[in-house]
């Protein structure tokens, strides 16, 4: 499905990505990990067309990146980044209808299409019907975000591309939005890539797990694989132990305090 070839990216004499080769199978989801100023944002641009590579290609479905036009890979291909969408005051319902814009012809109508079906079953699935004709503004951020995944899930995405899209959530909204992203790819079979500063969380949600340090793949392989203490602390210099999760058994870390 997405094949990253070689690719490297710089900015000005800062070398962010250096080398980075992976490949994603359709249905997979694939959670990238890493220090800050790893280039995990950066590598998630160069696969959702935002920024080109200076080295190195990144393909979909077997098609250079570069030879979609903007409308054609935004209904292959979404993003939602971690603060969603801006505070502004446009009514929930019509938000969640932008994400239709790639399938619009220039009058902004699509041909026969079941659209409204369509929002009606993401805004009942979301419990959004109570909010529909609220501004984005007077929301909380945790509605705010499942407004911003139901735009996205409004362009019926083959990929999912999510940059860091928990981070403002308290551990609620954390898990009812990783779960509603976790049954959404198992029913339409989507491919998910997502940048993800939880570690437990990524243990629990992604099937794979790749390691971004200084610009290179320090790692890439199962939660099991991934997350043990030797490979943890020699990425984020922190000293942690690993125990099973009671109900999945998926790795998850106990942090271990500094003395």
């Amino acid at each position: 499905m997405i094949e990253v070839k070689q690719a490297a990216k710089s900015y000005g004499k800062l070398n962010v990505l250096r080398d980075i080769s992976l490949k994603i199978e359709t249905g997979e989801f694939v959670g990238i990990i890493g220090p800050n100023g790893s280039g995990k944002s950066t590598l998630l641009n160069l696969i959702s067309g935002i920024e080109e590579p200076d080295q190195g290609e990144i393909s979909l479905a077997g098609q250079p990146i570069t030879s979609f036009s903007r409308k054609s890979l935004s209904q292959r291909l979404a993003v939602l980044q971690q603060d969603g969408l801006p505070s502004i005051s446009y009514p929930v319902r019509e938000v969640i209808e932008m994400g239709r814009f790639p399938f619009q012809d220039w009058r902004g109508r699509e041909k026969g299409s079941n659209a409204d079906d369509l929002l009606n079953q993401i805004m009942n699935r979301l419990e959004l019907q109570e909010l529909a004709g609220r501004p984005l503004s007077v929301l909380s951020g945790g509605q705010r975000q499942r407004v911003a995944l139901g735009k996205v899930m409004a362009q019926q995405p083959e990929v999912l591309l999510l940059d860091e899209p928990t981070t403002y959530l308290d551990i609620r909204y954390q898990m009812q939005f990783m779960d509603l992203i976790a049954s959404w790819q198992r029913e339409e079979g989507l491919t998910v890539v997502a940048v993800m500063h939880d570690l437990n969380l990524a243990s629990l949600y992604c099937d794979r797990l790749l390691i971004l340090s200084a610009g290179k793949v320090i790692a890439e392989g199962t939660p099991d694989e991934i997350l043990v203490p030797e490979t943890i602390e020699a990425v984020f210099d922190v000293k942690s132990h690993t125990v099973n999760h009671p109900d999945t058994g998926v790795p998850q870390l106990l942090l271990q305090k500094r003395s």
